[in-house]
């Protein structure tokens, strides 16, 4: 047996993959089809892009930190408040907007609440005039889609960003969001939203703020405006919901203040 071990090399390795199989897998494994290997990598790949995508929505410390305030100060289930709070800011990555200054619109203009409309026909958390602004409403399935939560959102921002391109600063273009672009001021809109813009970047970036604030005092009207609030009968601490938004011009906007 030991001779015809030695003379026959080709039967003493039959016989010692016999006594030894799991010697003889990682040949099989290192000569498999290469086409299997490659369905394996690719696997592998899609499993690390899902994580990264992953990653990528999970919400950042500043945003849980801006979710539990809102809900807080605007008596928003925590649930709806951390949607609100991720659509705005992957709404804002994708125009290249702040996004607290969108939340900080959202805030004024209808506390929160997607299903808010005003007698005038604005609609949803932006308070957007759907009638108006029907182009930017195609894109999200119609005008019928104002009250839709993230489809109210985008038109809204993207109706503020064009406002900024076009008065090529904040202030002007929450003049021109609020109908006030031809009066004299804004009977103090811009001012609440900037307001709340500076206290929500406050609660960004960790401190405590309250959520209860004293009534700041009512701005005097302009003589413009006067004369829209003699035609119309007023609505306190509503007229960011009450009046149309004007039309928009398409253009790149300025990632953030």
């Amino acid at each position: 047996m030991i001779a015809l071990l030695y003379s026959r090399p080709d039967f003493a390795k039959r016989v010692s993959d016999f006594l030894s199989p799991q010697h003889a897998m990682p040949a099989q494994v290192a000569t498999a089809n290469p086409a299997v290997q490659l369905v394996a990598a690719r696997g592998a790949d899609a499993v690390e892009i899902a994580n990264d995508d992953k990653a990528a929505n999970r919400p950042t410390r500043q945003q849980k930190y801006v979710t539990d305030w809102l809900s807080r100060r605007y008596r928003v289930a925590g649930d709806a408040a951390n949607m609100l709070v991720t659509t705005a800011y992957s709404t804002a990555h994708e125009i290249k907007l702040d996004p607290l200054l969108i939340l900080a619109v959202m805030a004024i203009e209808s506390g929160l609440n997607p299903f808010a409309e005003s007698p005038m026909g604005a609609q949803g958390l932006m308070q957007v005039m759907s009638k108006v602004h029907s182009d930017k409403f195609e894109e999200v399935g119609g005008s019928q889609a104002a009250l839709n939560p993230v489809a109210n959102i985008r038109v809204g921002a993207l109706i503020l960003k064009d406002y900024v391109k076009r008065t090529g600063s904040v202030e002007g273009a929450l003049k021109s969001y609020v109908g006030a672009a031809a009066a004299d001021d804004d009977s103090g809109y811009g001012s609440k939203v900037l307001t709340e813009y500076k206290r929500l970047k406050q609660v960004a970036s960790g401190k405590n703020v309250p959520i209860y604030f004293p009534p700041a005092p009512a701005a005097a009207p302009s003589t413009t405006l006067a004369q829209k609030a003699a035609s119309a009968p007023a609505k306190p601490d509503t007229a960011a919901a009450d009046t149309a938004h004007g039309s928009t011009q398409t253009g790149e906007t300025v990632a953030g203040l």
